[in-house]
């Protein structure tokens, strides 16, 4: 009996890909749908998995014809075009809170490791340097945690913040119940109160530039920035300048716009610790999005229940 075909749209690993095609006859165009071959043959492709960053558009979705589901990998869906599906009785999901604890472990890590400036100091060990890299270097502890956005993450990062012996501050619309962290309406208010200001807000039209010039100057130069949300929140040409120009202390960033370029100027600042969009990726968020995607194929074809829907 043939298997039904689905496309990935997605770099995924070869753990995802072992466990889709053991079920589905599986499209693999990493570089998005319209990176593949003319020749693909897209009929009988009903079902999409694709990520917030590469989504689906109106226009994607036209290419084919036999479509009735797009997942999105991890929680975020910004440029899925969930009207577009919704008129066309494609159904949409995607998988909140599967990699909930590992982003807000990474931001953890970005945090100490631009605070304690451990990157730098090592290769500056490894080059024969002692004395002059062992200067004092601001710590977590005591210090003013803000965070954008108290989401799964944003709770996430604060719980943590919050047994570093951090003060907690968040900004969000409306306050967030059965929390006891501070809430400040105002995101620049929350800049110039933060020792550490996180942005764990989703992506989108709503939140682009969001982290502009004047929250970067409310911050200050004591204070550092991490980013493990979307790197279209932060205007990355006012980041680069208030680094360079030492008008914020230093930078922890998971995500970039633009990417996968690195954005001009970021490579040649010491003050920025930089990593590939991989805050989500571990092998225990990886399986929990896969099984959250088998489950959602499964479902459509037999009826069941979809988590995690969006239209």
């Amino acid at each position: 009996m043939a298997k039904s075909k689905i496309a990935v749209t997605i770099p995924v690993s070869d753990t995802c890909l072992s466990r889709l095609s053991q079920s589905y006859d599986v499209i693999t165009l990493p570089a998005g749908l319209g990176s593949g071959s003319p020749e693909i043959d897209f009929s009988g492709v009903w079902a999409v998995l694709t990520n917030g960053s590469t989504g689906m558009s109106d226009g994607e979705m036209d290419r084919l014809p036999d479509l009735k589901l797009v997942s999105a990998y991890g929680a975020g869906y910004e440029n899925v075009d969930v009207e577009a599906a919704r008129r066309r009785g494609i159904h949409v999901t995607h998988a909140p809170n599967t990699n909930t604890e590992t982003v807000a472990d990474h931001a953890l890590a970005l945090m100490l490791g631009i605070s304690r400036d451990i990157c730098r100091r090592d290769r500056r060990l490894r080059e024969g340097a002692w004395g002059a890299i062992r200067s004092a270097r601001p710590t977590l502890s005591g210090a003013t945690l803000g965070i954008i956005g108290l989401g799964n993450i944003g709770q996430g990062v604060a719980r943590r913040g919050k047994a570093f012996g951090m003060r907690v501050a968040y900004t969000t619309r409306n306050p967030v119940t059965d929390v006891d962290w501070q809430h400040v309406p105002d995101p620049i208010m929350l800049a110039s109160m933060s020792d550490f200001l996180v942005i764990a807000c989703p992506g989108g039209p709503s939140t682009r530039h969001l982290v502009d010039r004047r929250m970067l100057a409310a911050l200050g130069p004591d204070g550092f920035l991490v980013n493990v949300s979307r790197g279209m929140v932060v205007d990355t040409a006012a980041l680069v300048e208030a680094l360079r120009e030492s008008r914020i202390a230093g930078a922890g960033l998971d995500v970039f716009e633009g990417e996968p370029e690195l954005p001009a100027g970021l490579a040649d600042l010491d003050n920025a610790v930089l990593t590939p969009h991989m805050a989500g990726r571990s092998p225990a968020a990886e399986n929990a999005q896969i099984d959250v995607f088998l489950h959602n194929l499964a479902a459509h074809r037999n009826g069941g229940i979809l988590k995690a829907q969006l239209a």
